[in-house]
């Protein structure tokens, strides 16, 4: 994890609800496969704090093996791109004119101060949303509200109900918030399609004096 979050993570990881979080986490290792593996859990705090500019906000890890790598909707190189993002590349496309990825990895977003966060960061293998409701939220809260009291001028990319929850937490007159319905096929369809998310949040950047990003 990067320095940057040293102080708001060690903070976090002293609560009650974590270490009842890590004690459960302990044991779903030691018994079961869970995604992604340890070492990738906290990756997105790789990203530096200081050069986070835009928040895109998924909701539990891949449960397939070999697709998870702790980046919310990211796929290692090798990996078939997954519907979700296949239909963030289809709006990009529609957006902006094209893509800039030509495979599911999303690491060049993360180097450009994308932080690609998950509202849950684990899941057991083949059973979505598996570890919700166990302190991962309390955790994504906390990192919401951290990063709105911490960060100038973010972009916040909230997708379906998960993600949206969190809107509450932002001050909206200092950050740009964009909402629609998930990218997943199910609801792409419903208002994700057309958003126009990603030429809005370059936008954002560009007044604020920051380098849009390249998607």
């Amino acid at each position: 994890m990067h320095d940057s979050w040293k102080d708001f993570l060690k903070s976090e990881f002293g609560k009650p609800y974590f270490q009842d979080l890590s004690a459960f986490l302990h044991a779903e290792y030691e018994e079961k496969t869970i995604f992604p593996k340890k070492s990738q859990v906290f990756r997105a705090f790789t990203t530096d704090l200081n050069q986070v500019k835009v928040v895109i906000l998924g909701q539990d890890p891949y449960h397939t093996p070999g697709a998870a790598h702790g980046l919310a909707f990211s796929v290692p190189d090798n990996q078939p791109i997954p519907p979700s993002l296949v239909n963030i590349y289809k709006e990009i496309d529609d957006d902006i004119g094209h893509h800039a990825n030509k495979t599911g990895n999303l690491s060049n977003w993360q180097k450009q101060g994308v932080l690609l966060l998950n509202n849950v960061l684990t899941v057991e293998a083949h059973h979505a949303g598996s570890h919700r409701g166990h302190g991962w939220e309390t955790f994504t809260e906390a990192t919401i509200k951290y990063l709105n009291e911490n960060r100038p001028h973010l972009v916040f990319l909230l997708w379906g109900r998960d993600a949206r929850s969190k809107a509450a937490w932002i001050d909206k007159s200092k950050h740009l918030v964009l909402e629609s319905p998930h990218p997943s096929p199910l609801s792409a369809h419903a208002g994700f399609f057309g958003n126009h998310h990603f030429s809005q949040a370059n936008d954002f950047l560009k007044k604020h004096g920051m380098d849009p990003i390249d998607w």
